[in-house]
């Protein structure tokens, strides 16, 4: 009978454990350079969030100025008589309509 040889899958098998220190740093290379990638997209993910909320906080503060100085000018006593007399028709009272209550 002719002598069999063995089959691709042993030698295949027998190849990897004779050069598994090899294959192993390959491996594990191979899983350094993935890892890098992952890691470099969340990176930029979180970068481009971290600016995304920069840019939001920077239009909130804006708003924020804005709204402090429409309040000091309503809080005007000038503003606030003038906004009284128009729209309310208010008056400032005479000194003989004035009355003085004393509290006990």
């Amino acid at each position: 009978m002719a002598e069999r040889k063995p089959g691709l899958g042993r030698q295949i098998w027998e190849d990897i454990y004779e050069h598994k220190f090899t294959y192993g740093l390959m491996f594990a290379l191979l899983l350094s350079a993935f890892a890098v990638i992952y890691f470099t997209h969340l990176n930029r993910q979180t970068t481009t969030e971290l600016d995304e909320l920069l840019s939001h906080k920077d239009r909130l503060n804006m708003q924020w100025r804005n709204l402090i100085l429409e309040q000091s000018a309503l809080a005007e006593h000038s503003e606030i008589e003038q906004k009284a007399q128009g729209f309310l028709m208010m008056t400032r009272p005479l000194a003989k309509d004035e009355k003085i209550i004393k509290i006990p």
